[in-house]
C-alpha cells in the first residue's frame, strides 16, 4: 500500500486583515489566507519570531512562506521580514509575497517602492487612490514566466486595492506582470531554483477571483517539489 505523501506546510509570516465571515471571491471558501491555502491543499501555520530565534528554529517542520507583511508594519518587523526573505533565498525555501509582502521581498534584494503610485506616477491610470474595496483592472502577465505557467500568459484581471507599487526591481528578479499602464504588478527569482514571487494583488479576499487560488497551488507546489528532491525548474 503506497505511502501517505507528507502534509505540506506553509507558514505564514504577517498580519491577515482580510474581513471576517466573508467569502473567497470564488464563493467557494472563506475569504483569508488561512482558508485558501487549506482549499489548496496545504496546512497553514502561523509565523512570528518576537524572541528572535534563527529562522532555522522558527521554521522547523515548514516548507514554504507566505510572506503578506501588515499595513502597520514597524521598522522592526521590516528588518525582520527582510530577513526571513533572505533566508529564504539561501535555502531555496518557497516564497509567495503579496502587497506588502512583495515590497517586502522586493526591499529585501535592493529594490524600491512608489509610496503613492498615483501621485508620482501621474501618467498610471489602471488605480484609485486611496484604494476602492472592489476595483479591478487588467494585467498582462509575461510570456516565459514561472506566473505564466500559473495563470496562463497573456491579460487577465485581478483586484486593485494599493498604495504603493514597485518602483525599482531588486537585484535577481524580473517583472512577471505589469498593469497596462506600465505599473509593476507582479516580480519572480530568475533563480530557476528557487521559486520566489511577489504579487501587487489580494488572492485571498472576498473580491479576487476563483482563478488566483493557482497562485497559492504554485507555492504548495514548488514547496511539494523541494520536500521531495525534485528540482524546482522540473514540472510535477
Amino acid at each position: 500500500m503506497p505511502s501517505k505523501p507528507i502534509p505540506v506546510r506553509i507558514g505564514i509570516y504577517g498580519s491577515d486583515n482580510t474581513a471576517q465571515n466573508q467569502r473567497h471571491g470564488c464563493g467557494l471558501w472563506m475569504a483569508g489566507y488561512a482558508s485558501c491555502l487549506t482549499a489548496a491543499e496545504a496546512e497553514s501555520i502561523p509565523i512570528t519570531n518576537e524572541a528572535e530565534n534563527p529562522w532555522d528554529e522558527v521554521l522547523e517542520g515548514v516548507h514554504g512562506v507566505l510572506l503578506i507583511g501588515s499595513d502597520d508594519a514597524t521598522r522592526l518587523s521590516v528588518v525582520e521580514a527582510e530577513s526571513l526573505a533572505q533566508w529564504c533565498r539561501e535555502r531555496s525555501m518557497p516564497l509567495l509575497g503579496v502587497d506588502h509582502g512583495l515590497h517586502l521581498l522586493n526591499a529585501a534584494y535592493g529594490g524600491t517602492i512608489y509610496q503613492d503610485v498615483g501621485r508620482e506616477v501621474p501618467e498610471a491610470l489602471q488605480h484609485r487612490h486611496p484604494p476602492e474595496k472592489g476595483l479591478r483592472h487588467a494585467i498582462n502577465v509575461i510570456e516565459g514566466t514561472r506566473l505564466a505557467e500559473i495563470y496562463g500568459e497573456g491579460e487577465i484581471v485581478v483586484n486593485s486595492e494599493h498604495r504603493r507599487a514597485v518602483q525599482k526591481i531588486a537585484r535577481g528578479f524580473r517583472m512577471c506582470a505589469h498593469a497596462l499602464d506600465g505599473v509593476v504588478e507582479a516580480i519572480e527569482s530568475v533563480d530557476e531554483e528557487w521559486f520566489a514571487m511577489g504579487v501587487q494583488w489580494h488572492p485571498a479576499s472576498s473580491t479576487a477571483s476563483g482563478l488566483d487560488i493557482q497562485l497559492f497551488r504554485g507555492l504548495i507546489q514548488a514547496a511539494r517539489r523541494r520536500l521531495e528532491g525534485v528540482p524546482a525548474c522540473h514540472a510535477a
